[in-house]
């Protein structure tokens, strides 16, 4: 009789606990188009970015990058952005003293092969905020995505990286100054200025395939509006 009972107090316990979980998913789907509406006609504030920065490579594997890039997206709040971006990286790659004294490649696998390349990278980008927006601040920003080498190989060190996809992480702190003027009493439209590293993660090949990581520092500047 207890193990009756005590089934039935189970069966009603997990009855419970499946509509209630059932309602919380049933609300959780309704809230969803109320949370992506405002983005859809405009309740976010739509912020664009165009980007220059000059990367100067570190560590024996280096390349230089000058790039240009812009990022779309909404500002969530006062302090927060998120977007998508692409940009144009001209890349600088360095051969060490010793080139060419290895064994050189079959002439028909790399002949395509310079010293400098253009990457391109495809990002979203967060950004962070901190002051007031109608006053200099400070701000943090983080790009995550991929890059994509145009061509087929490029020269660094004593071997080539290959033409194919490299992840990409570029963080970056700075200042923001908002632009001073009637049109701008909102503080929307500003230059950042600040420095940024970059990582690259890619194919390499020097007698045998591998992985390298390409690392660097540098400046950049950027408007916002």
């Amino acid at each position: 009789m207890k193990n009756r009972f005590l089934s039935f107090i189970l069966f009603f316990t997990a009855l419970f606990s499946v509509s209630t979980a059932s309602a919380q998913y049933y609300e959780i789907a309704n809230q969803i188009p109320q949370l992506i509406r405002p983005a859809l006609v405009g309740g976010f504030n739509y912020k664009g970015y165009v980007d220059a920065k000059y990367i100067k490579g570190i560590g024996n594997n280096n390349v230089d990058f000058l790039g240009f890039s812009t990022s779309q997206g909404f500002k969530y709040s006062n302090w927060f952005f998120m977007g998508a971006g692409i940009g144009v990286d001209i890349a600088f790659s360095h051969i060490n003293g010793d080139y060419g004294n290895w064994v050189q490649p079959r002439p028909d696998e790399f002949r395509d092969a310079t010293k400098t390349g253009v990457m391109i990278p495809i990002f979203t980008d967060f950004r962070f905020n901190v002051g007031a927006p109608t006053s200099t601040a400070f701000y943090a920003d983080i790009k995550l995505g991929c890059s994509f080498l145009a061509g087929n190989y490029l020269q660094v060190n004593d071997g080539y990286l290959s033409s194919q996809q490299y992840f990409y992480f570029r963080p970056s702190v700075g200042v923001r100054i908002p632009l001073q003027g009637q049109n701008n009493n909102n503080g929307k439209k500003a230059f950042n200025i600040g420095v940024t590293y970059q990582l690259l993660t890619s194919n390499y090949w020097n007698a045998y395939y591998s992985n390298i990581t390409l690392n660097g520092l540098g400046v950049d500047i950027s408007y916002e509006w």
